[in-house]
């Protein structure tokens, strides 16, 4: 976990330049998908980010934030990989598990998983 400090000094020479963002609202999480350009702007790559908005004992807000960085080299390896997963999830694990109702987030759901 990051420091909102840290992440304020330091963001733009760890992140590069943004170019697209897609937020995914979840229950109590929101997940960033992030297109990131490299320095020079000759490469690109994926960030996706796990934010959880947390209330401080002084009652101020802070956000817990856990963030992968995935180069295109990676992407067919990761998606294969998260689809397995996924998969193996609903036919092992949730076999008898109802599903929740879904609410209306006004942001699109995964898609296909």
């Amino acid at each position: 976990m990051y420091s909102e400090d840290y992440d304020s000094a330091y963001a733009q020479d760890r992140q590069g330049e943004d170019v697209y963002s897609k937020p995914v609202r979840a229950g109590k999480r929101t997940y960033f998908f992030d297109v990131k350009a490299t320095k020079g702007r000759n490469d690109f790559f994926l960030t996706i980010t796990e934010s959880k908005r947390r209330v401080e004992t002084d009652g101020r807000f802070s956000y817990d934030k856990h963030k992968i960085f995935l180069y295109k080299e990676d992407f067919e390896k990761f998606v294969e990989g998260l689809q397995e997963t996924i998969d193996y999830i609903k036919t092992n694990c949730l076999k008898d598990v109802p599903e929740r109702p879904r609410k209306d987030s006004g942001y699109d759901d995964f898609g296909n998983f």
